[in-house]
């Protein structure tokens, strides 16, 4: 087996030479992934629609020449996907490509259930014809958990739901991994067939380079740049907020550790901040608005929106004390991170790669993993 990482600056240790499969790497954390990947060495074959918005990160960050291979294309077509993975024999597999909007999922119930649900199927089982992938992440998100509203933290054996659309497409898309789990890729036969299949299921991330709809960090950096209110839907709600960074680097530890023990590290892991961090819309809005150097916002909770939860909260007490793998940067400093990359991409909309990079960077030093 290979050896896992002691520290996170030495994944480039891991991770160099290897052959990684991405989908959704047009997208906002994909492109984040992509340039982590890369900066470690990696060749990174991606896979995913053209990049969602304009502007966005992938372009802005210059991706594509960065990656060992860029495939425009669908996951809803399982014969291309499959032609995809067999043709750039990956080793490991991060899937992210999914519908990522509350409030588009409630315009487009199906494409999202299609995109998520079907789309997992398909990755899944491209995997599972393949005989060369031996890691497989399905990233998913907080919201797979039924929300009951409590003021407690969700833990990876709760149940799965979804008020929403998209909420219900994430928790069936838990359910496709955890049956593909247990049918084909069962944790206590890996020497048979090779696979440790996980699931990631990151808090509210923020970062630079989100231009994406109804989320409130684009929302806040549109209104700031033309000098209008932000406008704040539920200011109230309670959200794990956590850097880009913070589940990527789980990510990357847990796919070295898959790779280690795959048996041992085959389920659903939470990758969350901490407790402290897990704070309303309205302290968030005010610190962007403190880290922008001005603006100012308007509640905008009284106009009638689609249902969202309320309180939602991630226990990562399994995923620290397993996988080793904890966050560092408080709420403060992943705000004052993410208005640092606009504030930047402002001066040098050409060169949207070296902010990442020097965050990636700065990120990479400060971490260490538990023994």
């Amino acid at each position: 087996m290979n050896e896992v990482p002691r520290q996170r600056d030495s994944l480039a240790e891991f991770y160099r030479g290897r052959s990684i499969f991405l989908t959704g790497h047009t997208g906002f954390k994909g492109s984040w992934l992509s340039l982590w990947l890369t900066e470690l060495g990696a060749a990174v074959h991606g896979y995913s629609l053209p990049p969602p918005t304009s502007p966005n990160l992938f372009d802005a960050a210059g991706v594509a020449e960065r990656l060992a291979s860029h495939q425009i294309g669908d996951v809803l077509d399982v014969t291309a996907l499959s032609k995809a993975i067999r043709a750039v024999r990956p080793e490991i597999v991060f899937h992210l490509a999914a519908q990522p909007l509350v409030r588009r999922s409630y315009r487009e119930p199906r494409e999202t259930f299609d995109t998520n649900v079907m789309g997992t199927v398909n990755l899944l089982e491209a995997v599972r014809t393949s005989d060369h992938v031996r890691v497989c992440q399905v990233i998913t998100s907080d919201k797979c958990y039924e929300n009951h509203n409590w003021p407690y933290a969700y833990r990876e054996h709760d149940a799965m739901g979804g008020s929403d659309p998209y909420s219900a497409s994430k928790g069936c898309a838990e359910l496709v991994a955890g049956a593909y789990r247990r049918s084909y890729f069962n944790p206590h036969e890996v020497q048979r067939h090779g696979v440790s299949l996980a699931t990631a299921r990151a808090g509210n991330v923020i970062g630079g380079g989100d231009w994406a709809e109804d989320r409130i960090i684009p929302d806040c950096v549109r209104s700031l740049m033309t000098d209008q209110p932000i406008p704040v839907r539920r200011p109230n709600a309670v959200r794990p907020w956590q850097h880009v960074l913070e589940p990527l680097s789980g990510y990357l530890l847990l796919a070295a550790r898959q790779s280690a023990s795959p048996a041992m590290f085959s389920e659903g892991w939470n990758f969350g901040p901490g407790p402290a961090d897990s704070v309303t819309v309205r302290s968030v809005v005010e610190l962007v608005v403190s880290a922008w150097g001005g603006g100012s916002w308007e509640d905008q909770s009284g106009a009638e929106h689609p249902h969202e939860a309320n309180t939602l909260k991630l226990d990562i007490s399994n995923t620290v004390g397993r996988v080793g793998w904890r966050p560092r940067m408080t709420v403060i400093q992943a705000v004052n991170e993410t208005i640092a990359w606009y504030r930047d991409w402002t001066r040098r909309p050409a060169d949207g790669a070296s902010e990442c990079l020097r965050q990636i960077r700065a990120y990479s030093k400060m971490h260490t993993v538990q023994e």
